[in-house]
């Protein structure tokens, strides 16, 4: 199985640790990914100039992601500014509004998309800005979304019909609010819908099921990126196999295991760095 991910990506900022993490929702599908065992995985994104972005490369790097067809745009890259409460619950305090990334379209010559469809699979966000490419990309390759917390009709009908599978953060619904969700994106086109509901775990509706996933326990440090790895393990493990219930319960098992360390995959470094230094 071969996984890219399109779109978005920053680093995000720890301001208890001074630390920053490489991330952004596209680029951490196609890391993920590729730990979880795909035979391939590669990005394709706008990054700055910065060291911030020179740090998400060699993370990239490190982790066998193929980064060939990435762009590299003069400007700071995008950058999250996070805050961990009590509980250890990752919230956004804060951006620089997308860096480069946010000026900058995504745009696909013949070269970038006969590389895309060379790929079973690809992944993209509400955050990566290409939703007016989604229907010729479609006719390529299967397409998975994360819609975020956005569901309102007009974006959902934009969007739904060129879509495979389909994710949402969904902690603020209830279950009867979650199933009329996925039932609508279903009728919209979608095949496969997952909301993920923080410590509620996991409802999804596939062939017209609906199934149920539990968190697994873990010892909390940071859930950033929890949800990344469900949807990556999930990705992973049911576009192979086709198994709803397996694939749910180790995507659930990947979730917990994300949240015992720091970041959406590691890579820290210290802030000190001088990050707005430009390269070369």
């Amino acid at each position: 199985m071969k996984v890219i991910g399109i779109g978005d990506n920053v680093v995000d900022y720890y301001q208890d640790r001074d630390e920053i993490y490489p991330g952004g929702n596209a680029l951490n599908i196609a890391v993920l990914c590729k730990r979880y065992g795909v035979e391939k995985s590669s990005y394709i994104g706008v990054i700055g100039n910065d060291l911030a972005a020179d740090h998400i490369v060699n993370s990239l790097v490190a982790e066998d992601v193929d980064i060939s067809r990435i762009r590299k745009a003069y400007g700071p890259n995008g950058e999250s500014v996070i805050s961990l409460n009590e509980d250890n619950d990752r919230t956004f305090v804060g951006s620089n509004n997308g860096g480069v990334q946010a000026l900058i379209k995504l745009n696909f010559d013949k070269t970038d998309l006969n590389y895309i469809s060379a790929h079973d699979l690809m992944h993209t966000s509400l955050y990566s800005h290409i939703e007016q490419e989604l229907p010729m990309l479609s006719e390529k390759i299967a397409v998975s979304f994360d819609f975020s917390f956005r569901h309102e009709e007009t974006y959902l009908k934009e969007v739904c019909p060129y879509v495979d599978y389909g994710f949402f953060s969904g902690s603020e619904l209830n279950e009867t609010e979650c199933i009329e969700l996925m039932h609508y994106v279903k009728s919209l086109g979608t095949k496969v819908i997952g909301i993920t509901r923080g410590e509620k775990g996991a409802l999804f509706l596939v062939d017209g099921q609906v199934y149920k996933q539990p968190i697994v326990e873990a010892k909390v440090i940071d859930t950033l990126g929890a949800g990344d790895s469900f949807i990556s393990m999930f990705l992973t493990h049911y576009h192979q196999h086709h198994n709803v219930n397996e694939a749910l319960y180790q995507s659930a098992i990947a979730a917990a295991k994300n949240c015992e360390s720091y970041g959406a995959f590691g890579y820290g470094l210290s802030k000190k760095t001088n990050l707005s230094k430009k390269l070369v």
